[in-house]
């Protein structure tokens, strides 16, 4: 159009809209990458003041729509650690642990569990039962029981004088494994872990592993202490005892 200097109107053009994607248009197989992405953390779940930074924010894609919420609890409580008593002091003497305060739905997709001994091991919190109030009957897809030593009382001549006595602490741990194994007939595995003081000959640790075997369920072992696993410390034992008494030729030396 002329507007009579000789110039022509300029036509204003809006870029297109770009197209809009969906997200459920994406395979079951996508979506779940995205969900186990954004979803698993590294650490165990625990009642911790910081879950309202760290794990709030994650939990808001539950709240999406009812559709994600299917697809995503089963990836959250399916595929992360939780752990049974609560170590925090703020919640060290709860008497709602985390599994007493999720619903049955939730702790029937959890796979694994976490314990921790040693916290408190001079007056264990009395909330520190194994009773129905975890739900551990909902959980029928447990597998993994992750049992971490912190402190071994009667391993260490420092210890002496606290608590109730050497074996005290030693039998009230093997207590709560034992029930705890008593109620989850559907786990097959048990992981150990500990701090570097935590060795595997402490009577802490012989008592938990004699509890477990009891229950003919396999053993292995966590990534903090690097354990071996007890296939091969039974087999550096016998090469260790065979070269003691002579008999291991790969030692003996050339006449």
């Amino acid at each position: 159009m002329d507007d009579g200097d000789g110039d022509e109107e300029e036509v204003v053009r809006k870029p297109a809209a770009a197209p809009h994607f969906r997200f459920f248009d994406l395979p079951l197989e996508l979506r779940l990458r995205v969900y186990e992405y954004r979803l698993i953390v590294p650490k165990t779940i625990d009642l911790d003041p910081t879950n309202s930074r760290s794990l709030v924010p994650l939990l808001r894609l539950l709240l999406v729509s009812h559709r994600m919420h299917e697809e995503t609890y089963r990836v959250f409580y399916g595929s992360n650690t939780f752990r049974v008593f609560p170590v925090h002091s703020r919640f060290f003497h709860t008497k709602a642990p985390l599994l007493a305060r999720l619903s049955p739905q939730y702790r029937a997709v959890i796979t694994k569990l976490e314990i921790r001994l040693g916290p408190g091991w001079t007056k264990p919190p009395r909330c520190w039962m194994v009773d129905g109030k975890l739900g551990l009957g909902d959980m029928e897809k447990l597998r993994l029981l992750k049992i971490f030593v912190e402190h071994d009382p009667a391993s260490h001549p420092s210890f002496e004088g606290y608590g109730m006595g050497d074996r005290w602490y030693t039998e009230f741990c093997v207590g709560i494994v034992k029930s705890l194994v008593a109620e989850m007939p559907t786990v097959t595995k048990v992981e150990f872990d500990g701090y570097p003081g935590i060795s595997q000959g402490s009577p802490l640790m012989q008592a938990l592993l004699d509890e477990v075997k009891a229950h003919d369920l396999q053993i292995t072992w966590g990534p903090e202490r690097g354990w071996h696993t007890i296939e091969a410390i039974k087999v550096a034992t016998v090469q260790t005892m065979m070269q003691k008494l002579g008999l291991d030729r790969r030692h003996k030396k050339s006449p």
